[in-house]
Parts: C-alpha cells; sequence; structure tokens
C-alpha cells in the first residue's frame, strides 16, 4: 500500500488567536464551520477539513503551507473579499498557459502570515 490514491483530508494552519482566525476563514473568506473543539477550529473545504490551531511546541510556530482556493470566477472571488478587507499580495495574474486552459493566481495571507492564493483554471 502506498499514496497513490489517497485523498487529502485535512490540512492544519497554526494561528495565535484562535478566535480573531475563525472571523477571518468564516466572515472574510466565507469557509464553512464544521465545529470547534478546545482550542481547535475546523472549516470545510470542499470535502478537506481545514484545521486552525496555536503551536504545539515552538518549532511548529511558523506560517504554514500555501493554501490554494481553486475558484471559477478568480476576478470576481478577488473582488468580494477585497471588500470584505481581505489585504492581497498581488492582482490576480495569468501565470501560464496550457493545452486547454489557462491557469490565474493571486496570492494573500491571513492574520498570522500563512501563505493563501486564489487559483483559477480558466478553459478557453
Amino acid at each position: 500500500m502506498d499514496l497513490a490514491h489517497a485523498k487529502l483530508g485535512q490540512v492544519t494552519n497554526v494561528v495565535h488567536d484562535v478566535d480573531a482566525a475563525v472571523a477571518f476563514y468564516r466572515d472574510r473568506l466565507g469557509l464553512a464551520l464544521l465545529f470547534q473543539v478546545g482550542g481547535l477550529v475546523f472549516f470545510d473545504l470542499g470535502g478537506v477539513r481545514l484545521m486552525l490551531s496555536r503551536a504545539e511546541k515552538p518549532e511548529q510556530d511558523h506560517p504554514g503551507s500555501f493554501l490554494y482556493f481553486k475558484v471559477d470566477d478568480i476576478q470576481a472571488t478577488h473582488r468580494t473579499l477585497s471588500e470584505r478587507g481581505v489585504v492581497f499580495v498581488d492582482a490576480p495574474h495569468l501565470v501560464t498557459k496550457l493545452k486547454d486552459h489557462d491557469l490565474w493566481m493571486t496570492f494573500f495571507h491571513d492574520l498570522d502570515r500563512n501563505p493563501l492564493a486564489l487559483m483559477s483554471e480558466v478553459a478557453r
């Protein structure tokens, strides 16, 4: 057995203020809050759980891996999130032209500097 057919079940990002993180991910990004238990918060990302928690050890207290949110309309999503106070590093931009679609991205951070991005595969 290997991971060739495994699906991603959960991703964790370290946060410092759980209540502020809940407000950011739920209210600004519009993610569905699944549940909170203790200092752990879980959101649904299209069937993958996003867990937010404080660092358990000092070496875990750093920004996490990039989370890429796949969206149909990157321009409209960028506009909506900007109106909700999300600060973007850049504007939506073309990354590459592939055989049957163009790949667009734009980058931002949560309140704890965890890197986040919007991505959109635009059919031609």
